[in-house]
């Protein structure tokens, strides 16, 4: 289905709770928006609580506006796969019953064709030793959720983080899906940009890309595309490596302990794509007296003028 708005479609995914559906999506180049609802079911204007009772025969499911010039409806599939168990025909993880399905709901025939596809392909790769139960479903009336469920992720980060993680999907997906990217990655990055992000190394001061970048933009993580600083906040730490007083969003980005080469120090991982991207230091000059000092390798930049072009035109009021 073509909305009217530069090209705009839509595409519908049903993958258990919706909360932890929609950050895999939301904010990658060329994603309008993310709605979390209830579609497939005999209920008009359906509520959270009758869609929990199994009584309506509705799906909780992401809806998602996307221009396919920027991000093809063929990758938005192959990021579906991988936030679900598409063995599981009685819901998702901790979750059971029919609210919690997955199904694949298309617009049109060419997203029903391309479903069809990718789903025989998963079957044919030999990931998952269980058939491939996900259905594939002419799309139905979708109803949006409550406002309460609306980016929940973004709302409610650490129960998000907990439920994700409490529910058994986050080391599914890690269990899963852990070699997926590996030989992938090494043909589309470069040895050093592989070397960062995967295999937590650091580049040369004053010898990449980055550290001296003055023009305004954004810098996006190397693997995933998610957006994680903004030239804004950038400033010369005289480290040599590019610095920054704080992150777009705090959802993209992690910190984690780091005791090797015998210090300790607090590393910066990027949550989507679990990208190394360097560590953040107390000696900043900003607020919250904050230095994340990152890896140039473990960065794309986006001018600003490209960002409209590259599907990050919600990030140009940064730069009013």
């Amino acid at each position: 289905m073509r909305m009217e708005n530069k090209n705009i479609q839509l595409a519908t995914f049903a993958g258990g709770c919706f909360w932890c559906m929609v950050q895999p999506f939301d904010e990658m180049p060329g994603i309008h928006t993310v709605t979390s609802g209830y579609t497939g079911g005999t209920v008009e204007n359906p509520t959270y609580e009758q869609v929990c009772s199994n009584s309506t025969g509705h799906y909780e499911a992401v809806q998602i506006a996307f221009n396919p010039d920027i991000f093809p409806y063929e990758r938005l599939l192959d990021l579906y796969w991988q936030q679900i168990d598409p063995t599981d025909a009685g819901g998702q993880f901790y979750d059971r019953g029919e609210s919690y399905r997955t199904a694949i709901f298309y617009h049109d025939e060419v997203q029903k064709n391309l479903a069809e596809e990718s789903k025989a392909a998963l079957q044919e790769s030999g990931r998952f030793q269980k058939p491939i139960v996900t259905e594939i479903l002419p799309s139905a009336p979708f109803y949006p959720a409550e406002t309460y469920h609306q980016n929940y992720y973004r709302k409610n980060p650490a129960h998000y983080q907990q439920y994700k993680k409490g529910s058994g999907r986050e080391q599914f997906i890690k269990d899963a899906w852990k070699d997926n990217s590996k030989n992938d990655l090494k043909n589309r990055l470069s040895p050093i940009q592989y070397n960062v992000t995967q295999e937590n190394g650091t580049e040369p001061p004053f010898q990449n890309d980055y550290w001296d970048m003055e023009e305004e933009g954004i810098y996006v993580d190397i693997v995933s595309g998610k957006p994680l600083f903004s030239s804004r906040d950038k400033y010369d730490a005289g480290c040599g490596w590019p610095s920054f007083t704080k992150p777009i969003g705090e959802h993209e980005v992690e910190e984690k302990m780091d005791f090797t080469h015998g210090m300790v120090r607090t590393e910066v991982r990027s949550k989507t794509a679990d990208s190394h991207l360097g560590h953040v230091f107390n000696d900043g000059p900003g607020p919250s007296g904050l230095r994340y000092c990152i890896n140039s390798a473990a960065l794309r930049f986006i001018p600003k003028s490209e960002l409209e072009k590259e599907g990050y035109s919600k990030y140009l009021p940064l730069f009013n």
